[in-house]
């Protein structure tokens, strides 16, 4: 989950702040020590959801393809921040609650570049690259990542825990990016 300066005091309280529990790869990103609860149209849960920051300018909820089917949820495929005319949902807080209008989606995947990454690719930002992951018997392609360049960015492939789990990442001996 992202989330604005705003929400973070309507679910942990005045004055709240998000304090780091883990940095992230990306500079100055991390997991934060707060967690909410997601609550579904089916009135299913998703407890301990991991709130990173630092805060964004919106708040948004970024969930694998099972776990919006399991809370009942249609979430469209999305780059972070293309909220507009997507699902909403119930975030419980230990100090309030937030109705979401909108901001569930399934995130793009896509590759973080930094200006020489993109070079070497020969990719220019919001271009489009093919991942291919080989495990032992298990071979896949992801075509179609979004090419996200900036000088900040280290680089980075950002998939779902179910594409993760289709390509048995854990176990790659090979990971590749090229050209589509």
């Amino acid at each position: 989950m992202h989330i604005s300066p705003e929400n973070v005091e309507v679910l942990f309280g005045k004055g709240a702040e998000l304090t780091i529990h883990k940095m992230l790869y990306q500079e100055g990103q991390y997991a934060s020590q707060q967690t909410v609860t997601l609550v579904g149209p089916r009135k299913r849960i998703i407890p301990n959801l991991r709130i990173l920051g630092p805060c964004r300018n919106l708040t948004q909820i970024e969930l694998a393809f099972t776990d919006a089917v399991q809370l009942g949820i249609d979430v469209p495929v999305r780059m972070s921040g293309d909220i507009e005319g997507t699902p909403g949902a119930y975030i419980m807080g230990p100090k309030g609650f937030l109705e979401m209008k909108n901001g569930v989606i399934r995130a793009a995947r896509h590759v973080h570049m930094s200006p020489s990454d993109a070079a070497f690719y020969k990719v220019k930002h919001l271009d489009t690259i093919t991942l291919k992951v080989t495990a032992k018997g298990c071979t896949t392609r992801f075509d179609d990542l979004i090419v996200r360049v900036d000088p900040t960015f280290k680089l980075e492939v950002h998939m779902d825990t179910d594409e993760a789990n289709a390509c048995d990442l854990d176990h790659a001996d090979k990971v590749e990016l090229f050209k589509s």
